[in-house]
Parts: structure tokens; C-alpha cells; sequence
């Protein structure tokens, strides 16, 4: 199912820099979450395997099922939400992949993705929004319960942090130069007429709040300027924060929203 990707000498020179070692591999078949026979097949081309696992306290009961499954002790990689790169630290070395629904894309934005996953792995942060809120997800819930269902609480947490991640890694992708640069700033501009009218079309009704919420929040890691409520993850106090800020966020946003 798995085979190693030869990188070219930019996105090389990123995983020299910021994860060594990590093999980036191609996938034969599309997935959010590795099925379990196949994730069993990493054990021929890593040393090592180290399942994560979280308290079970922390996923209220109607939580997406890959979400209660990823807080257990069972090896879980790759989650809904990922898009079309996933990477993981459960393994020694660590491991990026690439998924089959990135056929057809642009050679150059596969390289950035592919960068910019190194570049996540390195940053030494959780590979998943719940080691981010860890025992405060619960409050996240909370702050949602009366606006949101479970998968759309689900798909704000993993927004939310995105733009967490994002607010890390743009420094790091505007310092770079040739075509990974170009990559990331066409990525960037493109994001930009889709972000203009987020607001009014979320108070139209012609955007749901959680899909505008997870575009606002991929365009932090390229420096765009984001429409409010957006704007108010854009902010370095989010670092400074953390999850308490997006708790309170979410809380104040959707109570305004739904007045």
C-alpha cells in the first residue's frame, strides 16, 4: 500500500532541516483513516510504533466515531479533515503520506503540501487537534452544544487548529526562496476572492459557519487577511493561549451568531 516518494532538493532540504529522517510515502488507496490491516504494514518499514492515546473523558459519547477511536489506545493515522497529505510521529522514523486524491493537482502544490507536512512534523506540536485541547475539549464541546452538531463541532476543532499550526508555520514558508515560496504564495492569492465575500456569505446562509471556518483558517498559514469572526485566530495572543482562546472564541462567535 505504501511506497517511498524520492523528494526533490528543496522539499529535501526541508526535511533536512526540520524532520530528518521522516519518509515521505505514496499511498494506493484514498483514506481519512489508514484501515487497520494496512497501518499493521508499517511495522515492516519503521523500527519502531507507539500508538497515541488520550482519556476517553475527553470525547463526549455522540463524537464522530474516528475521533473516539483516536482517543484509545489503538494505532489510528490519519484523521477526517487531513486533506490530501496526512503525517504522523507514531512511528519511528516519522511518516508523511500521500494520498491518491491528489492526482491531478499541480506538481508544485503537491510539493508544498508535502513541505509543509515536514515542516508540522517539526514544529513538535500534536498531529491532531485533540492532543491540542487535551482535557479541555470538553469545554470546546460546550461552547458549541446548542449551535452545532458533533461532526460540525468536529470540523471547527480541526479548523481551529489549523490555524493554530498555520500561525506558526508562515513565518517559516515567507522565509523560503524558489519555487516552494512560489507555491505557497500562489496558494495564498488564490485563497484571497474566496475569502472576500466569506462574511457576507456566511450571513446569507449560502456558507454553513464551520465550512467558512475552515477555509478563513487554511488561509492563516499563507498570511492572508481573514474576514471577522475569522480574524480574531489570526492574532499572536492565539499562541499565547491556546486552547483557552479558541474556547472562548467559539463561545463568544456562535453566541453572537445565533442571537
Amino acid at each position: 500500500m505504501f511506497t517511498e516518494q524520492t523528494l526533490s532538493e528543496p522539499v529535501a532540504a526541508v526535511r533536512d532541516e526540520h524532520a530528518p529522517g521522516t519518509l515521505v510515502l505514496s499511498c494506493e488507496q484514498d483514506f481519512e483513516t489508514i484501515p487497520p490491516a494496512q497501518a499493521e504494514d508499517l511495522l515492516l518499514i519503521t523500527s519502531t510504533v507507539d500508538p497515541a492515546s488520550y482519556d476517553p473523558a475527553w470525547v463526549p459519547a455522540d463524537a464522530p466515531e474516528p475521533l473516539i477511536r483516536y482517543a484509545s489506545d489503538r494505532l489510528t493515522i490519519g484523521m477526517p479533515g487531513d486533506g490530501g497529505v496526512a503525517w504522523t510521529r507514531q512511528t519511528e522514523p516519522p511518516l508523511v503520506f500521500e494520498k491518491p486524491r491528489l492526482a491531478g493537482s499541480p506538481e508544485s502544490f503537491i510539493e508544498f503540501l508535502r513541505a509543509e507536512a515536514l515542516v508540522q512534523i517539526g514544529l513538535a506540536e500534536p498531529e491532531h487537534f485533540l492532543g491540542f485541547f487535551g482535557s479541555s475539549y470538553p469545554d470546546f464541546v460546550a461552547a458549541t452544544e446548542g449551535h452545532l452538531s458533533p461532526a460540525e463541532t468536529y470540523q471547527l476543532a480541526v479548523a481551529c487548529y489549523e490555524a493554530y499550526l498555520g500561525l506558526q508555520t508562515r513565518e517559516i514558508f515567507a522565509a523560503w526562496d524558489g519555487p516552494l515560496f512560489a507555491a505557497w504564495l500562489d496558494a495564498g492569492e488564490r485563497l484571497e476572492d474566496r475569502l472576500s465575500g466569506l462574511s457576507t456569505a456566511v450571513a446569507r446562509g449560502q456558507t454553513s459557519f464551520t465550512d467558512a471556518a475552515e477555509l478563513a483558517c487554511s488561509a492563516i498559514k499563507h498570511a492572508g487577511e481573514l474576514p471577522a469572526p475569522f480574524d480574531a485566530l489570526n492574532a499572536s495572543v492565539y499562541l499565547d493561549h491556546g486552547p483557552e482562546y479558541a474556547i472562548a472564541w467559539a463561545d463568544r462567535t456562535l453566541s453572537v451568531l445565533n442571537e
